[in-house]
């Protein structure tokens, strides 16, 4: 093992960066902590962390100060704490100048399959002058479970699918500079992007597929997730019953799911699941990223427990997949994407009924106490959709007063008669901003 890990030393710091796309990634800057990278399968974990090596570079730091290991290699099987042990010493003797006085990079992806990382990577923190960057997916350990195991050691960062200013940049095509004064034709541009986004999604091994391709690649995301993540992680004894939920959830993005409701359609379609299940199953997927859930802005745990949660997928693409149309849904596309966009930029997001009995999409809660009421349409050419929309955003500020009005649409320049309170802004523009 001891020749294995130094061999694996020195074919790291002979590898080449390979090409990525740069993600737009919060990376939390707290001293002493180590970062867990997370996220779904297939997010582009592994590619972050060849990208935190590149910026080190870039920075001036030579390459044997950064020590990248992927621990899914088949002679690494068995490797147990202890064996990371000898890997830090290996790395020491041959670089010894990095001891003490200077402060290497450690990237270790996919850690959570050597037995008893943790106690390594606390011991690491707590006697060597190190940065630590570790991630993981995989049936043994959920990506989330590996910042959980550093307890209170590590700070998490999230990896989604491509955002859509990264998916532009991915094709070539990130504008530069403030999107609100781009020409008219770069803005018309920008908008078919957008609707080219809403039907493939931002999983960086989907783009440039045709239809079939990139249906197929994500049907084996969604049942690598199911089988491994899931089913063999948590020992669901009822997979059909499971496979149903995930693809009503998947289907019915940006909608209520109420899991009494849920409980009741798979009885009567005699399936005998507990609703202590439902809920268990829920969580589970929602630890895989695969699903995430929106719960009622309130004050009251007991209202936001007996109201339905909101569902989004990780990905807009994933929707016509389970979809019964089978066709791309705008509505609900451009809703999740405002919503995960939300998630990035590090809102706490929650959504609105009123006591007049209306519903905003979002309210996002900012670092620092600032608020936005967001309200998301794909037109507003119907007089009634904009009076609709309006309305509810208008009776949510009555209980939210110090919150801006947002009304995000695809076509705003077809709109007219827009309250002042309410600012109408293009979807492309507002996903493309710098700042919330």
């Amino acid at each position: 093992m001891r020749e294995i890990l130094r061999q694996k030393i020195l074919d790291a710091e002979a590898t080449p960066v390979p090409p990525f796309t740069p993600r737009d990634v919060h990376v939390p800057a707290v001293p002493g902590k180590a970062l867990a990278v997370i996220g779904m399968r297939r997010s582009g974990k592994t590619t972050f962390l060849w990208q935190l090596l590149a910026e080190r570079l870039a920075a001036g730091a030579p390459r044997e100060g950064i020590l990248f290991v992927g621990f899914d290699d088949d002679r690494l099987a068995g490797m147990t704490a202890a064996d990371l042990g000898v890997l830090l010493e290996e790395y020491y003797v041959l670089h010894p100048e990095w001891r003490e006085d200077r402060r290497p990079l450690f990237l270790f992806d996919e850690i959570q399959l050597v037995e008893g990382w943790e106690r390594f990577a606390r011991r690491l923190l707590d006697t060597e002058r190190v940065d630590l960057v570790v991630s993981g997916s995989s049936a043994r350990m959920l990506s989330r479970e590996v910042a959980s195991s550093m307890r209170g050691r590590a700070m998490e960062v999230l990896v989604l699918p491509f955002s859509f200013r990264e998916f532009l940049r991915h094709r070539g095509k990130e504008p530069g500079g403030d999107p609100a004064r781009l020409p008219k034709a770069k803005r018309s541009a920008l908008r078919r992007e957008l609707e080219t986004y809403l039907e493939v999604g931002g999983f960086p091994e989907a783009q440039g597929l045709d239809v079939r391709d990139r249906w197929e690649l994500l049907r084996t995301y969604v049942d690598v997730v199911l089988l491994r993540d899931v089913i063999e992680r948590h020992g669901i004894s009822q997979p059909v019953a499971l496979r149903q939920m995930t693809r009503h959830l998947l289907a019915h993005a940006a909608g209520p799911f109420s899991v009494n409701r849920f409980h009741n359609d798979l009885k009567s379609r005699g399936f005998r699941v507990s609703k202590d299940s439902l809920h268990a199953w829920f969580a589970h997927l929602e630890d895989a990223f695969l699903v995430h859930g929106v719960w009622l802005a309130t004050e009251s745990e007991r209202q936001r427990m007996v109201n339905p949660r909101k569902v989004y997928p990780v990905d807009p693409a994933l929707i016509p997949l389970y979809d019964r149309s089978g066709r791309v849904q705008p509505s609900k596309a451009l809703e999740t994407v405002v919503f995960l966009e939300l998630l990035r930029r590090g809102a706490e997001v929650s959504y609105v009924k009123t006591r007049e009995g209306y519903e905003v999409d979002f309210l996002a809660r900012w670092p620092g106490g600032a608020t936005d009421l967001v309200q998301v349409a794909t037109s507003l050419d119907d007089p009634a959709t904009l009076e609709r929309e309006t309305r509810a955003l208008l009776s949510a500020a009555d209980e939210h007063p110090t919150a801006r009005l947002l009304l995000v649409t695809m076509t705003p320049e077809a709109t007219r008669d827009v309250p002042a309170a309410i600012d109408l802004l293009p979807a492309w523009s507002w996903l493309l901003a710098t700042e919330p």
